[in-house]
């Protein structure tokens, strides 16, 4: 696909502020190594199931379910969000799941690592993940100051009143 025709839907919105210029290729790369750890942790070496193998599937399996579903929502919900409606004038996004916490796009991506992790109980990409949320907190940072510039003080407003990761905490 070339990546102009992809991109020129959102060019020039100014009620886009922009992304980090490494977050997609930074994801991108994160989450091989993730998927390699994981599939070596949990069915190549099976380091972890020395340490988890009293816990029956039935146990943690749908726990990764439902966050891979919570993922799912979050990221659907958000995305169609971000780009589905077109803010004339721009606006800060405080909306929906924007209400409940900052970036939940990045926050969908995590609990898709979380449910991974919990369906296999895999410890060597649970260790891998806190790699990623600081790379995640990193980009948010990032776009956090980009939208500051853009929306200024209502931006800073909103970031005191909505957690950047988790629901319910604020400031």
């Amino acid at each position: 696909m070339n990546r102009n025709k992809a991109s020129s839907r959102y060019y020039g919105r100014k009620d886009l502020a922009g992304e980090h210029p490494f977050g997609d290729a930074g994801q991108l790369i994160l989450f091989f190594i993730f998927i390699f750890i994981w599939i070596f942790d949990s069915f190549i070496i099976k380091f972890s199931q020395q340490y988890f193998s009293s816990v029956p599937i039935y146990v943690n399996l749908p726990i990764g379910i439902i966050l891979f579903i919570i993922s799912f929502l979050l990221a659907k919900t958000s995305l169609s969000i971000v780009f589905g409606e077109k803010r004339d004038p721009p606006a800060v996004i405080s909306k929906s799941v924007f209400g409940l916490v900052r970036h939940p796009v990045y926050l969908s991506a995590l609990l898709l690592y979380l449910g991974l992790i919990v369906s296999t109980l895999s410890i060597l990409s649970f260790l891998f993940i806190i790699v990623i949320f600081i790379f995640y907190n990193y980009i948010a940072s990032h776009e956090e100051k980009k939208l500051i510039a853009l929306f200024g003080k209502d931006y800073k407003e909103y970031m005191k009143k909505v957690p950047r990761w988790i629901p319910g905490l604020f400031g």
